[in-house]
């Protein structure tokens, strides 16, 4: 069995620059397990990217220097090169109030990490309540950890302060995600095959818990616009939830073993699901259709095959922001850049244990974690989208699937829309 189908010539794929990479310092203590990177994260305004280096440990670093870090330099760098540049001092001697790099010590391993900042008109759902312990200002930056104790703990990015410690899960913390409307609404994914909702700015009040999982629940994304949840986990299980009134629209058919990755487009007009059946599907979350699959073993495994072990299994995958280009990570030690418009990889590159994977949030560079607690960089490809592509997304942004079969439009333009002619 082969990476590649017979038909494509595996030279002719183009092989993504590295740029830069981010080493765990190793010490003595250290074991085979326990300093896994399950989680990469990039702040939401591009100030911070934050990454679990295994053994309790948060690493934050400002993504601006890291970044000009690696394009001006040209080569592979590591933390312990990074360190020196980062510095805390202006040129009289005096502190700097930009962001710096520190590491946080959750208290217990790492499985997920978020990001979630605020907007000041989006108030608190608990409207009953006029007096908050925390007032969570514009300015203010968070970071979520999900903890293999069941634990979530909120941080402030600026200064690494806990400011608050959330207890209801039972089992490990898998997944975070914040709405993106600036409501910090969060949302979490654990192994007690429930996912629970909480209001930060209602002092971490957990509103509501979503049940429909029967088994572990691996991965949860929003929609852009926050009214729709995805959540995807073991025995096939892809389930679309409406937010605004906390019950199940539908479940996804069509995977053939456990999917734990997810994530929509910028537009979210699609969804991109990663399962261990060996495949990444692109749905219309509105219709509930598969309108693209991307194939990472050729001949692909018939379903009663596709949930056994086979080197294939996807991990991650992770949906650029100029909606056209999906990167996933598999099993096989091979990092894929697809494009909604092609059935086949069109860069790739060597990536050694990895287990996750995110885009900057520029979408120019993309990040991969590994098992040996490590970060590795990827150049995203260079590609300009058209102006009809551009069009179409904004027109996705605020329509339906359904409302957009109800404009009249050329048969040819409606099926433009709605992604049919991938």
């Amino acid at each position: 069995m082969a990476s590649f189908p017979d038909t494509l010539n595996q030279d002719d794929i183009v092989r993504t620059r590295t740029i830069g990479e981010l080493i765990k310092p190793t010490a003595p203590f250290d074991q085979k397990y326990g300093r896994e990177n399950w989680t990469v994260a990039f702040a939401p305004d591009g100030s911070y990217f934050a990454w679990s280096q295994g053994h309790r440990t948060v690493k934050l670093v400002p993504w601006s220097q890291c970044h000009n870090n690696f394009v001006v330099d040209g080569i592979k760098n590591s933390t312990s090169s990074l360190i020196p540049r980062f510095s805390r001092q202006n040129s009289n001697g005096g502190q700097k109030s930009q962001p710096y790099e520190h590491t946080i010590d959750c208290g217990d391993i790492v499985w997920s990490l978020a990001f979630g900042s605020s907007v000041p008109e989006k108030q608190s759902r608990c409207v009953n309540i006029e007096w908050h312990r925390f007032n969570f200002g514009q300015d203010q930056l968070l970071l979520a950890t999900g903890l293999n104790n069941g634990r979530i703990k909120i941080w402030d990015v600026y200064t690494g302060k806990l400011l608050l410690n959330l207890m209801d899960h039972t089992e490990v913390v898998r997944d975070l995600t914040f709405a993106p409307d600036g409501s910090l609404i969060l949302v979490s994914a654990s192994r007690d095959k429930t996912l629970r909702v909480w209001d930060l700015k209602d002092d971490g009040n957990m509103m509501k818990v979503l049940r429909g999982h029967q088994n572990w629940v691996y991965c949860c994304a929003f929609s852009p616009d926050s009214s729709i949840l995805c959540s995807v986990g073991a025995g096939k299980a892809v389930f679309l939830w409406d937010m605004d009134k906390y019950t199940m629209i539908r479940k996804l058919e069509g995977h053939h073993n456990d999917v734990v990755s997810c994530e929509f487009s910028p537009d979210g007009a699609l969804l991109a699901t990663a399962s261990y059946d060996t495949r990444v599907y692109v749905w219309d979350p509105h219709t509930g259709c598969v309108l693209l699959e991307f194939g990472h073993l050729f001949p692909p495994p018939s379903p009663i095959f596709a949930g056994g072990a086979n080197g294939h299994w996807v991990k991650s995958v992770s949906f650029c922001h100029d909606g056209t280009h999906i990167a996933s990570l598999a099993d096989d030690q091979i990092l894929r850049f697809w494009r909604i418009d092609e059935a086949h990889p069109v860069e790739v590159a060597p990536v050694s244990k990895g287990l996750c994977c995110a885009f900057s949030t520029d979408g120019s560079v993309l990040a991969a974690g590994t098992q040996d607690g490590n970060v590795y960089f990827w150049a995203t490809p260079k590609y300009v989208s058209n102006l009809q592509h551009l069009c179409r997304m904004a027109i996705r942004r605020v329509m339906t699937t359904s409302q957009v079969k109800k404009l009249t439009l050329p048969p040819k333009m409606m099926e433009f829309l709605s992604y049919q002619t991938m």
